[in-house]
C-alpha cells in the first residue's frame, strides 16, 4: 500500500514506524525539518520525507497523492488536518484519516458529513483513551477490557497473581472445546504467546481470555481476584484532555478528584466541568503529602494522566504504597512501557498505540468492525465479518493452515457469542475474534475477503 502521513508530530512518527516495519510503502510530509531527520537519520525506517506545508496542493501531487491508498493527517493542528484529508480525496487518495480535536466530530450521527467531505474516518486519540481507561474502573480487577458487538463477547487481559487457581495446567485441559472461555494471548516477561493446546500459566504472566459476559464471574473466580473492590471513587493526577474527556464521560456511580499543578488550568477545568461528583483541587499530585491530604485512601483508583511519563510512572507507585489496588498511567514514552509494565503499574494507557489502531483497521481488505493493540503486549486484535464465499466458510478451523502467531478467539452469530475451538465452522455474516502478534493481522485477512483471483481459484481446489 501507498501511504501518507502528514505530520511528524508523536502519532505520526509512531505510524510511520510501524508501517515501514510492515513494508509499507510510506511517505511522511512535515514542514519541520529536525522531526524528519529524526525518523531518517536513525536508518532503521523504510520510508521518504518531504518538508514542505503538507496542505499545499503541489506538496500533495509531489508525495504521490494520486496514487495513495491512505492519506492520514496527525499535525497539531485539527483544521488543517481537515483541510489536508478534503485535499488529498479530492486529488485521488482512496481513503483518508483526520485527527482532531472536538470531541463533537466523532460521534456516529456526524459520521455522513464529513464523509461527504471526503474524510473517510476521524481519530480523537485522547477520546479513545478516555474510554479505555473508563472501561478499566469499570472492571477493576482487569488490566485491559474490550467489548464485542456490545458484550456479546469480551476480551479481559488479566494480571495473574498468587490466587489465581490455573497455575501449571496444560490449556487443552484448562480449557477444553465445551469450555465457556478461550485464553489466546499471554505476555510473559518480554515474550508474547499466542499459545497451543501444551502451554501453561505462570505466576505474572497476563493471560488474554475471550469469553461471554455471563462468564466473567467465572473467570475472575479462577484468577482469584474476588476481593478486588469495585471502584465508585476515582482519583486523577493532571487536568489535561484526557481527564476533561474521562470527566465528561463519567457515569453516575463514580465521583472523581482531580489534582491539578496549575492555577489557571483549575479555573478552566471548573468552568468546563459542571458536576457535583468532580472536584478539582489546585496541588502537586507528585507530593505523596498532598495525595494523603486529599484523602486518597478512601479512593479505590487513582490514575496519572500528565504529559510527564516519569512522573506518571512514579505517582501511581506512589499511590499503590499508599492503598490504592486500581491504578492507571498515560505512558507516553513506548521505551517505559515494559519498565512500568515490569514495575506492576497496573493499566497502562498510550495514545499513540490507540491511534495506530485505528489507522490499522482502514489498512486491511477484509470487512474489520474494530481493531486494538494490546498495548503492552506485542499483538492485535480485530473483528472481522466473514463474507459470503470467503476461503474462511471453506472448512472447520482445525483443517485451516493459520499462520504462525494467529488465534481465532470466538465468533459472534446472529448477536450471540460463542468461544471457538477446533471443531468451529465460521459461516458467512459471522463475526470473528482474531488475536495475532505483529503483522499476523494483515496476513489473514484475506481469509475473510470475497474471493478474487487467486483466492478464487484456492476455493476451487477446495470445493
Amino acid at each position: 500500500m501507498k501511504i501518507i502521513i502528514a505530520g511528524a508530530g508523536a502519532v505520526g512518527t509512531h505510524l510511520a514506524q510501524l508501517l515501514s516495519r510492515d513494508n509499507q510503502d510510506t511517505v511522511v510530509i512535515d514542514e519541520s525539518q529536525e522531526k524528519t531527520d529524526a525518523l531518517t537519520d536513525s536508518g532503521n525506517y523504510d520510508l521518504m520525507t518531504i518538508n514542505m506545508a503538507p496542505s499545499s496542493i503541489a506538496t500533495q501531487k509531489s508525495a504521490g497523492v494520486q496514487k495513495a491508498d491512505l492519506f492520514i493527517a496527525v499535525t497539531p493542528d485539527e483544521a488543517r488536518n481537515i483541510t489536508c484529508c478534503m485535499l488529498a480525496h479530492t486529488l485521488g487518495a482512496k481513503k483518508t484519516v483526520a485527527r482532531v480535536d472536538n470531541a463533537e466530530y466523532v460521534q456516529p450521527q456526524y459520521a455522513e458529513i464529513f464523509h461527504r467531505m471526503g474524510i473517510d474516518s476521524l481519530i480523537y486519540p485522547e477520546v479513545l483513551a478516555a474510554q479505555e481507561i473508563l472501561e478499566g474502573l469499570k472492571h477493576s480487577w482487569v488490566r485491559q477490557y474490550w467489548e464485542f458487538h456490545d458484550g456479546a463477547l469480551i476480551m479481559m487481559g488479566i494480571k495473574l497473581r498468587e490466587g489465581a487457581r490455573i497455575y501449571d495446567v496444560p490449556l487443552r485441559e484448562l480449557c477444553p472445546p465445551d469450555a465457556p472461555y478461550h485464553i489466546v494471548t499471554i505476555k510473559r516477561d518480554d515474550q508474547t504467546i499466542i499459545p497451543g493446546g501444551n502451554d501453561v500459566l505462570r505466576l505474572g504472566d497476563i493471560a488474554y481470555f475471550v469469553t461471554t459476559r455471563r462468564c466473567t464471574s467465572l473467570i475472575r473466580e479462577l484468577v482469584g481476584k474476588e476481593d478486588y473492590p469495585d471502584v465508585n471513587r476515582v482519583m486523577i493526577m493532571g487536568g489535561g484532555r484526557i481527564s476533561v474527556q474521562l470527566a465528561r464521560m463519567k457515569p453516575d456511580w463514580l465521583s472523581m478528584k482531580i489534582v491539578e499543578r496549575s492555577e489557571e488550568r483549575c479555573y478552566q477545568l471548573n468552568e468546563l466541568l459542571e458536576d457535583d461528583e468532580i472536584v478539582v483541587i489546585h496541588g502537586d499530585g507528585r507530593d505523596t503529602g498532598t495525595l494523603v491530604d486529599e484523602g486518597i485512601r478512601k479512593f479505590q483508583a487513582f490514575a496519572a494522566l500528565t504529559p510527564e511519563t516519569e512522573t506518571n510512572i512514579l505517582a501511581c507507585l506512589a499511590a499503590k504504597r499508599l492503598g490504592v489496588r486500581k491504578t492507571v498511567a498515560l505512558v507516553e514514552n513506548m521505551d517505559y512501557v515494559n519498565m512500568a509494565e515490569k514495575l506492576d503499574i497496573g493499566t497502562i494507557i498510550n495514545k499513540k498505540v490507540i491511534a495506530a489502531s485505528h489507522i490499522h483497521q482502514m489498512m486491511l481488505d477484509a470487512d474489520v468492525t474494530s481493531m486494538k493493540s494490546l498495548t503492552i503486549a506485542n499483538a492485535d486484535v480485530a473483528e472481522f465479518v466473514a463474507l459470503e464465499g470467503s476461503l474462511i466458510t471453506k472448512s472447520a478451523i482445525r483443517d485451516m493452515r493459520l499462520p504462525k502467531g494467529v488465534a481465532f478467539g470466538g465468533l459472534i452469530r446472529q448477536g450471540i457469542g460463542v468461544p471457538i475451538n477446533g471443531n468451529s465452522h465460521i459461516q458467512a455474516g459471522d463475526s470473528v475474534v482474531v488475536f495475532a502478534t505483529e503483522g499476523g493481522i494483515k496476513k489473514i485477512d484475506y481469509l475473510f475477503r470475497q474471493p478474487t483471483g487467486a483466492i478464487s481459484s484456492i476455493i476451487d481446489r477446495l470445493k
